[in-house]
């Protein structure tokens, strides 16, 4: 069993307000979450109105199969979201009995 997991760091410089924010976060998360089939969530800076940190992670039989779910996870947040820059990305692939 392989394990993918995933920290992306997200700059919002036109929210003002934690409201703008989670609203942001929220739609980023359903998307992830329903296009890719992994589990995803905000995991840090929640108080900061410009910056998101979403975790995500993925479950595979195959190392290439993880590695591609989390690059393609990445790819889509960097390409989509007009609203929001990534500025940190962090993949790591862990290997279970």
């Amino acid at each position: 069993m392989v394990i993918g997991v995933g920290r992306v760091v997200l700059h919002m410089p036109a929210n003002h307000s934690l409201k703008d924010k989670r609203s942001i976060i929220k739609s980023t998360l359903s998307q992830i979450q329903h296009r890719f089939s992994i589990s995803a969530a905000e995991i840090e800076r929640q108080d900061q109105w410009q910056v998101g940190v979403i975790g995500f992670s993925c479950v595979s039989s195959e190392v290439a199969h993880a590695d591609s779910v989390l690059g393609n996870v990445v790819q889509y947040l960097e390409n989509s979201r007009l609203d929001a820059e990534v500025v940190d990305v962090q993949t790591e692939l862990l290997h279970a009995l």
